[in-house]
């Protein structure tokens, strides 16, 4: 009999960090629905890629700040995944998706504010709140954070405050989620080489070398070096790892 397929929902898979991570899962035989905010090419591309591997794929549009549109959002998943598998739930919630602010303290507006912790705390909560009753008991919930929330750099404060909500809040989840076996943990990137931010850390020589030289290993990250790390954290191996907070930063600012 074949065994069947777990499930992961990626939040922002379409591109950088999330597309990695969502192939990263693929390759580990874990079945993949993912969220765009506004490319549904680069999605179609990712959910293409992922069938080529072997397994399936669907991508959804979703505001991740917008937490009205949720509980539609999950109808649209899970009577997805009702039609595919018989079941309405998936195993694995990856909280990704999140775009970058680089503003001084003194200088930062309270739209930026909003827009910060709406993308990466109470989107998160809320996202995060209305998928447990999809989530299969011993599943996992991994969130993404930032090397920003240990060490500090000018210019990231509301950005990195948000990211350090998250790891507390993870903390809670997996409290509270223990009894029904559900692990939740924190991937906290260093810095990367994608398009986060504008490509500030890809596409400026002079940060990037500069970040090198921060790096215990040498180099910037790459999405790839995050990816693998996700995926370990949903397989059978990663099941005793719980509240924790794994950098991936290749050793930055220690």
């Amino acid at each position: 009999m074949e065994t069947k397929s777990k499930i992961a929902l990626v939040t922002g898979g379409s591109r950088g960090l999330g597309r990695e991570m969502a192939l990263s899962l693929a390759k580990k035989g874990i079945d993949v629905v993912l969220t765009y905010k506004s490319s549904k090419q680069k999605a179609d591309e990712v959910v293409t890629e992922i069938r080529s591997l072997g397994q399936k794929a669907a991508a959804f549009q979703l505001d991740t700040a917008n937490v009205k549109e949720f509980d539609e959002f999950l109808s649209v998943v899970t009577n997805y995944l009702n039609e595919e598998t018989g079941s309405k739930n998936f195993d694995f919630l990856i909280n990704n998706a999140g775009t970058g602010l680089y503003a001084q303290f003194a200088e930062t507006t309270e739209e930026q504010f909003d827009e910060m912790t709406n993308i990466h705390y109470k989107g998160v909560f809320f996202l995060t709140q209305k998928s447990l009753p999809f989530i299969n008991d011993g599943g996992r919930i991994i969130t993404i954070s930032s090397g920003l929330a240990r060490f500090a750099m000018p210019g990231y404060a509301v950005y990195s405050s948000a990211k350090g909500a998250i790891e507390v809040l993870t903390k809670y989840l997996a409290k509270e989620l223990g009894p029904r076996g559900i692990a939740a943990n924190v991937v906290a990137p260093g810095a990367i080489e994608t398009d986060f931010g504008g490509g500030l850390v890809r596409d400026n020589k002079d940060i990037n070398t500069h970040i090198a030289g921060l790096t215990a290993l040498g180099r910037v990250g790459l999405p790839e070096d995050i990816g693998g790390v996700v995926a370990f954290l949903c397989t059978e191996e990663g099941r005793w790892i719980n509240a924790q907070r794994i950098e991936v930063s290749g050793g930055m600012n220690l």
